[in-house]
């Protein structure tokens, strides 16, 4: 009798949604009195109901940061030399393109999909799987979509932000389009699953991009820390500021935000 493959979900989106599980559940901050319009202003903008909570998870992933993600980093600059780094990179990001690909259609940018899969069968064929970013020198610029993404296209609003440990931050609109993207729709993590015997290939695929993304921003978040009287609330405005200018493709932002 034949086998009936068991559905096992990404890694990637067992992290996010027990995240984003723990967050739901914490208490949540209270909600400043509306004699005192300042600070429920500042409080209505930051969208960090869940403040107390995620402080506590901040203090929880810088440990984890520096017992763990660190050293691995540190172990992976030994071993891939510096040079060759970008390339690891751009062959992580050609296996993703699929994810790309889906979320371009899914916002109806076909012409940007085309540039997708374009890039990744040139890339693929061409650049030796992705190690050679082929399709950049020839007028194909890489770019990168999500179903978080998506769903802001789409007008679902970004909800309360919430810093979800290893992960780091995100909204819950994020963390649902993280754990779609990797439990329905990426397709390394598909051919992972089945009896069981090829799920190594979803720990793979999530260390290759846990590690090349934490390798990418780990200097970055480095010196936003050095030059931030308070590092949380930096790096939850930088995060937005990111996902806005992504959610927007690179566009500027509308003018009333400039008014604002």
């Amino acid at each position: 009798m034949k086998r009936i493959p068991v559905f096992r979900p990404h890694p990637l989106a067992r992290l996010v949604a027990a995240g984003i599980v723990a967050a739901g559940l914490a208490a949540c901050a209270t909600r400043p009195p509306a004699s005192n319009p300042i600070a429920v202003a500042a409080y209505e903008e930051a969208n960090d109901p869940l403040e107390p909570f995620n402080r506590a998870m901040f203090k929880v992933d810088a440990g984890l940061d520096t017992l763990l993600v660190r050293p691995i980093i540190k172990g992976y600059r030994v071993i891939v030399p510096e040079n060759a780094r970008p390339h690891v990179s751009n062959f992580v990001d050609n296996f993703r393109s699929p994810i790309t690909l889906a979320n371009d259609l899914l916002q109806a940018e076909f012409g940007r999909a085309g540039i997708t899969l374009g890039r990744f069968v040139v890339n693929t064929g061409v650049g030796f799987f992705g190690f050679f970013d082929v399709g950049e020198k020839i007028g194909l610029a890489y770019h990168s979509e999500d179903f978080g993404q998506t769903l802001a296209r789409w007008g679902v609003p970004d909800g309360p932000y919430v810093y979800v440990p290893l992960l780091g931050p995100m909204s819950f609109r994020d963390g649902t389009g993280f754990g779609v993207d990797a439990f329905l729709v990426d397709p390394v993590a598909w051919y992972g699953r089945g009896d069981g015997s090829m799920a190594w290939v979803q720990w793979a695929n999530f260390g290759a991009v846990y590690v090349t993304t934490k390798d990418s921003f780990i200097d970055p978040l480095d010196e936003l820390k050095k030059s931030s009287l308070d590092y949380y609330a930096a790096l939850r405005s930088s995060y937005r500021q990111i996902r806005a200018k992504e959610i927007r493709n690179g566009a500027p932002p509308p003018m009333e935000d400039f008014d604002e």
